[in-house]
């Protein structure tokens, strides 16, 4: 696919084309996230994790969650604020959830959320990447505002910013906006990507 396309076509396209995937493939792939995220030290370790609720075809997180749990680590789920921003809930399988103005459903018990510089990991879904952590959204701009002030950090900090997507969302190179904030590793169903640049010698 051609990586200079009009952002518009290629949201449309790559949604199309992960809309489409079938129920079986999906589960091979939310497995093959699962050994991917295994890879990384901070999946196993950090307390605070956010994640998605997965819809329109994003890959599940269905998998992941459970181990994270299951070792007394939070996962979180995005709220979208009033500007525009998003803070972070604590949740659970089985506690209860309401769709929000997207149709995405948002915990619905909410006492003390979160703000983005609070999470140690978060896992960012998106509709494109390439190697370099640079993101194709969905032109909202939510995570993009919400983690701004991780472009004056020196990287890689907290939170550490993984992008979760499925092998074929791949591009060859994403033109950076200058308001994109970049990915540090990119989990997808056949590997984990490091991003970040290598070390001056």
């Amino acid at each position: 696919m051609d990586a200079i396309a009009p952002r518009r076509e290629l949201r449309l396209s790559l949604s199309e084309r992960r809309r489409a995937l079938p129920p079986q493939q999906r589960i091979q792939a939310a497995q093959g996230l699962r050994r991917s995220l295994e890879q990384l030290p901070e999946y196993h370790t950090d307390a605070r994790v956010a994640g998605y609720w997965a819809t329109h075809g994003e890959l599940p997180l269905n998998l992941v969650i459970p181990p994270l749990i299951a070792r007394g680590q939070q996962f979180l789920l995005p709220l979208i604020g009033a500007g525009k921003e998003l803070s972070f809930v604590p949740w659970q399988p089985g506690d209860e959830v309401q769709p929000n103005r997207y149709g995405i459903p948002e915990p619905v018990a909410v006492e003390r959320p979160l703000a983005p510089f609070q999470l140690d990991l978060v896992l960012v879904p998106l509709l494109a990447f390439d190697r370099r952590g640079h993101r194709l959204g969905y032109g909202g701009g939510y995570y993009d505002r919400s983690f701004a002030f991780l472009r004056e950090q020196l990287r890689p900090t907290e939170p550490l910013l993984v992008g979760i997507a499925y092998d074929f969302q791949e591009l060859p190179q994403i033109e950076a906006e200058a308001w994109d904030v970049s990915l540090d590793f990119v989990a997808t169903d056949r590997e984990l990507i490091d991003c970040r640049p290598e070390p001056s010698p």
